[in-house]
């Protein structure tokens, strides 16, 4: 969605008001382990397996949104974090099918964390080797609110019941048509520089800025395509070897715009950063080595 009632533009080249995730590749220690917990408990499919890795979608749709990749033996993710992956975020397409979930969830005694942030309600949970992974609903963009320029956004508790009653009782039966990959949130050394990045660099939208220790960021309108906050300031950033988030996607309209972006990025912060890759992708590592992969449509 497109909304001009807040934000801030970054202060030259801006992202095409279309771009949005695309999918999420980690590096996990067992990947039979981690294709049960996917499947299973978040109720992904498998669309293509190769030795060593499995690349996973909704149901009824082929669009890929999670890539595991196994590195065995890989560190788990310590109880403090590490700079990199705080969390990736399924987007479920209505409040129904987020209450399946939720019953799906109770019906395998599994805990998670849930919290409604205004814009959209969410429930918070970890793979087996401790990757943050958030499924969420959003609200009718109608009905969110704008203070001074920003996007009104908060955590507060869910009403659970509430959202189960949405279900009207229909089973769960995975992750439904429709469903993507909504935002990435990240744990970053220092918000400023995190700014200079993704911000003046490669041209996303400033939509929330007040939020403790947290800056969120999107394309086109929308409440946030990428968080990055300071909540483990001191930990080491993941590296190999390390259960990890090898990369993301940020998917563009076309070739000319991947390029303009990566061009743009290469400029501000140097071509240390920019990976060119083969069929008009570009790869690109933020300050603490999270990789980002511009592709084209």
């Amino acid at each position: 969605m497109t909304n001009s009632a807040y934000g801030v533009h970054p202060p030259g080249y801006r992202l095409p008001v279309s771009v949005h995730p695309g999918r999420v590749a980690l590096e996990v220690s067992d990947l039979g382990r981690s294709l049960a917990y996917y499947q299973n408990v978040l109720g992904l499919r498998v669309i293509r397996h190769a030795s060593g890795s499995a690349t996973l979608a909704a149901h009824g749709d082929d669009i890929p949104l999670v890539v595991l990749h196994e590195r065995a033996g890989a560190t788990p993710v310590p109880r403090r974090g590490r700079l990199g992956l705080y969390h990736f975020a399924i987007l479920l397409p209505d409040r129904a099918a987020l209450g399946r979930f939720v019953m799906h969830l109770a019906q395998l005694g599994i805990h998670a964390g849930m919290s409604d942030h205004l814009v959209s309600e969410a429930i918070y949970l970890h793979d087996p080797d401790g990757l943050g992974i958030e499924v969420y609903a959003d609200r009718d963009s109608r009905t969110w609110r704008s203070d001074d320029g920003q996007l009104v956004m908060a955590t507060e508790p869910l009403d659970v019941q509430s959202v189960v009653r949405a279900s009207e009782g229909a089973p769960w039966t995975g992750m439904p048509a429709g469903t993507v990959i909504g935002h990435v949130h990240l744990h970053v050394g220092d918000l400023a520089e995190a700014t200079a990045f993704y911000h003046d660099a490669l041209g996303l939208d400033l939509v929330v800025w007040r939020y403790p220790g947290a800056l969120f960021l999107s394309a086109g309108g929308y409440h946030h395509h990428l968080g990055v906050n300071t909540w483990a300031a001191g930990v080491a950033a993941a590296q190999e070897g390390d259960a990890r988030l090898r990369e993301w996607e940020l998917v563009f309209p076309d070739v000319e715009s991947v390029h303009a972006a990566a061009a743009h990025v290469e400029q501000q912060q140097g071509s240390h950063v920019i990976e060119h890759v083969a069929n008009g992708s570009v790869l690109i590592h933020d300050p603490w080595n999270t990789a980002v992969r511009l592709v084209s449509a």
